[in-house]
């Protein structure tokens, strides 16, 4: 095989930006307006906000973080690691206490990932918890949240394990993809390698669909073995 055939498989096996060219010193007309479109679409998604109409369609009710607004979210991710006490007092008095699982979606750093994916990933989910003859709590909705919002979570409602549905940092290639971050028993002091994470879900990622079915699956394996992160493996 030459080279160029060599270029044009690795061109095909990958959507990161290889072998497109160059004019002079500078990118091909085409090659900038692309990465132009595709930065302002990463922007977009972090300043975007999630259907209100979609959160209604699954019957998730909406609570907040302590994030105040983007800005701040961005340059203070602390903040969106505590729900308002408002929040927390819904919570309170919407959830089932001490769930088998609990299931939560937020927004995160990608609106868009949520309203491309979440009516695809929740209905697939709760049907791979009912295979797994597993009992979901009171799913909600969680608006300026970053991961560790589900140890704040499982202070109040005690669940067996909790499943974060969140949007990631949005890329270059896609601005859509989103994150399950899985925990048993998240506590206060929860650490990241407590955690699980299935990442890259959408359509040309990790398939909606097969990324539900893998949750369920995890979730099992977690209250099964009492254990979730490193210690799962």
């Amino acid at each position: 095989m030459g080279d160029r055939e060599k270029l044009e498989s690795l061109m095909k096996s990958t959507p990161a930006r290889i072998g497109v060219g160059r004019a002079g010193v500078r990118p091909l007309t085409h090659t900038m307006l692309q990465f132009r479109k595709d930065h302002a679409a990463a922007v977009d998604a972090v300043y975007g906000e999630v259907d209100e109409s979609i959160l209604r369609q699954l019957g998730l009710f909406t609570v907040e973080t302590c994030y105040g607004n983007k800005e701040t979210y961005l340059k203070r991710p602390d903040l969106g690691r505590i729900i308002t006490d408002e929040g927390m007092e819904v919570i309170r008095e919407r959830c089932v206490k001490q769930p088998q699982i609990q299931i939560v979606v937020s927004d995160g750093l990608s609106a868009d990932a949520i309203t491309a994916n979440i009516l695809d990933v929740y209905p697939a989910l709760l049907d791979s918890l009912r295979v797994h003859d597993l009992n979901p709590g009171t799913s909600f909705y969680v608006k300026g949240g970053r991961v560790a919002c589900m140890d704040h979570i499982g202070e109040v409602l005690q669940p067996d394990a909790l499943v974060l549905l969140i949007g990631e940092r949005p890329g270059l290639v896609t601005a859509r993809s989103m994150s399950a971050y899985m925990c048993y028993k998240p506590r206060k002091g929860t650490i990241e390698s407590d955690r699980n994470v299935i990442s890259n879900i959408h359509p040309g990622g990790t398939p909606p669909l097969e990324a539900a079915a893998h949750i369920g699956t995890m979730l099992r394996g977690m209250l099964e073995r009492q254990t979730s992160g490193t210690n799962f493996y």
